[in-house]
């Protein structure tokens, strides 16, 4: 339960089933969580409200609640692109890539500035996640030649544990998987030093690891992780694609070395939209790129015999950037530049908060269990609540009750507030549904959706 006193905010044990709000005026007021005016309440003080109209919402009583999936459609995007069709690609033609040619360096720059805490000169938009997360954990390992070990984790993202079998395969090494989905082993499939710690040792080139779980929303301590194999002499790559634009990263301030992410979760920069790579400037000319692509040739367009790269961050680059994908990304971020990541997670803290207090008074008791962390700094912006029929119920939501959520195997369902485009009241609708939807037990007369994505 969450306490908030003149705009101030404290966590109060379970026991306490009412929140309190002081105002100068009115006196004091006092509401259940279960309320649907506490969470009015919380919209009409929440600084990011304004932003919910900058977006396509088609149906205003829909509970949208995956946008750790996909984010919503901005507005101004529409425009973006609207505009580079018709005045710059249709006009311009071939001339327009004289100011086209280099629009993944100053596009990362704005995502390290609007949500990554980080300098210019040290990301990419670019490629995919997936060949991003390849090219930077290749570089990695052959960086420490001597060393034959890789390590990650069970519950860590499918991709990446696929692109590390391929690699460990092609190379001989050793991949090393910490059974993280054990609860023995670790709480809410979260890694920390401790979980770590018995895996190092000398042999390890490669630690790589989520920034949020995937299926859990469990945080990890990139700072403390980083350091710790720093020691050791390996190196980390962190996958961001479930954090970036929900919370702080503070990539430079903690020390990482390397890092991924989409742009397409809590970026609304849409489906497909590029992705990024972060390659810290300390070891920029310490690494080298499996895929030695024409865009990272120092003399790019001299078309030269023998490969070169440049010492900037264009060395990690593999070839020409996706203009569109990028101008939707550019519009995305510069909204997130405008709200401030700090207000953002502040929000993504506070919503998962209120799921986490309605999972305790109305989910808790209908069979569901909660398999993220309970305290905001070891979580991202989703939830994760567990059910022998979440494949069923998440089905239903969609089909009976207009809540959107997602399913993960074997048996989570995945909700999140997406803060600049979900409303607390959204998140209490949704809940509310749900459980009335479980309660009533009408989600078992829905058939499986016949789709194979969940």
């Amino acid at each position: 339960m969450r306490l908030c006193i003149d705009g101030l905010s404290f966590l109060l044990p379970l026991e306490y089933s009412y929140v309190v709000l002081l105002e100068s005026k009115s006196g004091a007021v006092i509401m259940k969580v279960t309320d649907r005016d506490y969470a009015l309440s919380l919209d009409a003080k929440d600084p990011l409200a304004k932003y919910k109209s900058q977006f396509v919402i088609t149906d205003p009583d829909l509970c949208y609640l995956d946008g750790n999936s996909l984010g919503r459609l901005p507005k101004k995007t529409i425009e973006s692109i609207s505009n580079f069709l018709t005045n710059e690609w249709g006009p311009e033609v071939v001339t327009g890539w004289s100011h086209w040619v280099d629009e993944a360096q100053p596009t990362g720059d704005l995502l390290g500035v609007a949500a990554l805490g980080a300098a210019a000169g040290q990301i990419l938009v670019c490629d995919t996640t997936s060949v991003n997360f390849y090219q930077l954990c290749l570089a990695a390992i052959k960086a420490r030649p001597d060393r034959k070990t890789i390590i990650t984790d069970k519950a860590n993202f499918p991709t990446d544990r696929y692109i590390l079998e391929g690699i460990a395969t092609q190379f001989d090494l050793k991949l090393v998987i910490i059974d993280n989905e054990n609860p023995k082993i670790a709480e809410h499939e979260r890694i920390t030093t401790d979980v770590l710690a018995p895996y190092l040792n000398e042999d390890v080139a490669l630690v790589t690891l989520e920034v949020i779980q995937y299926r859990s929303g469990a945080r990890s301590d990139i700072k403390a992780i980083t350091d710790q194999v720093r020691k050791i002499g390996g190196l980390v790559v962190w996958d961001a694609s479930h954090a970036v634009g929900a919370i702080e990263l503070d990539l430079d301030a903690n020390g990482v070395d390397l890092c991924v992410g989409c742009t397409y979760k809590y970026g609304n920069s849409g489906p497909g939209s590029p992705a990024w790579l972060y390659v810290s400037k300390r070891i920029q000319n310490q690494l080298q790129v499996p895929i030695q692509g024409w865009f990272a040739q120092e003399d790019q367009f001299e078309m030269g015999s023998e490969f070169k790269r440049t010492e900037s961050i264009r060395g990690f680059q593999i070839a020409s950037p996706s203009l569109m994908g990028i101008r939707c990304v550019q519009s995305a971020f510069e909204m997130i530049k405008e709200a401030g990541i700090k207000s953002i997670a502040e929000k993504a803290g506070i919503g998962t908060d209120l799921m986490i207090s309605l999972f305790d008074a109305w989910l808790k008791p209908l069979g569901f269990v909660l398999n993220t962390p309970r305290d905001a700094k070891q979580r991202g912006g989703h939830i994760s609540l567990v059910h022998p029929d979440a494949a069923k119920i998440c089905v239903a939501l969609r089909e009976i009750a207009n809540v959107i959520p997602d399913y993960r195997t074997p048996n989570s369902i995945r909700v999140a507030i997406s803060p600049l485009t979900t409303s607390y009241t959204e998140v209490w609708d949704g809940f509310l549904r749900m459980k009335e939807l479980v309660e009533s037990g009408k989600y078992k007369e829905v058939a499986a959706s016949g789709s194979r994505v969940t």
